[in-house]
C-alpha cells in the first residue's frame, strides 16, 4: 500500500479534500470517501481518513473564538451524535451500503439545491431543545454506517442561524468528536490495520496543505459568496456520490 502508485493518488485526493474543507468548513471525509471508494472498499477508505480528518477538524474546531458558547449550546446534539456512532458501525456489515450512500448523496443534493434557491430552514430555541438530540442520533448512526459526518448534522447547525465563523467552528467540533467515535467503532470491529493507520498518518500532510490553501481562499469570500460556495459544494458532492452509487447498483 506504500507503493508510489498508491501514495500519489492518495496524496492528491487528500489535498483536494483539504482544500474543499478549508473553503467551506467541511468535505474532507465526503470528498475523500467519494474518490477513495473508486479503488478501495468502504471500511478501508473510512480508516484512511481518520488521521487527516481528526487533526484538520481539531484545528478547525479550536480556532474561531466561539468554543465555549458553542459547547454550552450544542452539548445535547454533540453527545448523542457521538454515542450513536457505534450503533451505526455495528450495522456496517449488515446494511447495503451502496443504497445508503445513494440516499446520502440525494440528501446532499436536496440540501444544496434548496440552499442555492434561497430556502433557509430555521430552528428556534423551543424546537432546538428536542431537535438537537434527535438529529444527533440520526447523524451519529449515519456516521457509523458511511463515514460521513454531514447529514443531517450540518443542516441542523446551519438552521440554527450561526454566523459564518461560528458555523465553521461548530462543524469542526462535530467532526472532531465524530472522527474519534468512528475510530473507536472501526477499531472495535478490527477494521484498522497497522498499514492503513500508517498511510492515514502520511495523508495528513497533503490534507493540511490543502486546508491551508482553502482557508486562504475563504478569506476573500464575502458572507454571500461563502453561502453560494457552501451550497454549491454540497450539491456537487451529493451529485457525485449519488451517481457513483447508482452506477454501482446498476
Amino acid at each position: 500500500m506504500f507503493d508510489i502508485a498508491v501514495l500519489a493518488p492518495v496524496a492528491a485526493v487528500f489535498f483536494l479534500a483539504g482544500a474543499v474543507k478549508g473553503v467551506i468548513g467541511l468535505g474532507l471525509p465526503t470528498v475523500s470517501l467519494a474518490l477513495l471508494t473508486l479503488a478501495l472498499d468502504l471500511p478501508t477508505a473510512m480508516a484512511l481518513l481518520l488521521v487527516p480528518s481528526f487533526v484538520t477538524n481539531l484545528w478547525q474546531g479550536l480556532v474561531g473564538g466561539h468554543l465555549g458558547p458553542l459547547l454550552r449550546r450544542l452539548w445535547p446534539f454533540l453527545t448523542l451524535a457521538v454515542l450513536t456512532v457505534g450503533l451505526g458501525g455495528g450495522a456496517l456489515a449488515a446494511v447495503d451500503l451502496t443504497v445508503l450512500v445513494a440516499v446520502l448523496g440525494g440528501l446532499l443534493i436536496a440540501y444544496g439545491a434548496t440552499g442555492l434557491a434561497g430556502w433557509r430552514p430555521s430552528i428556534g430555541p423551543r424546537r432546538e431543545r428536542w431537535a438537537g438530540p434527535l438529529i444527533g442520533v440520526v447523524n451519529g448512526t449515519l456516521t457509523g454506517m458511511t463515514g460521513s459526518f454531514v447529514v443531517p448534522g450540518v443542516m441542523y447547525l446551519q438552521a440554527l442561524g450561526l454566523p459564518r465563523d461560528a458555523l465553521v467552528q461548530a462543524m469542526g467540533i462535530l467532526f472532531t468528536l465524530s472522527t474519534a467515535a468512528l475510530a473507536l467503532s472501526l477499531q472495535g470491529q478490527r477494521l484498522i490495520s497497522v498499514e492503513v493507520a500508517g498511510l492515514s498518518a502520511l495523508a495528513l500532510l497533503p490534507a493540511m496543505a490543502g486546508m491551508g490553501f482553502g482557508q486562504a481562499v475563504r478569506r476573500y469570500l464575502s458572507e454571500a459568496h461563502f453561502r453560494r460556495v457552501f451550497f454549491a459544494a454540497l450539491l456537487v458532492l451529493g451529485g457525485y456520490i449519488a451517481v457513483n452509487a447508482i452506477l454501482r447498483l446498476a
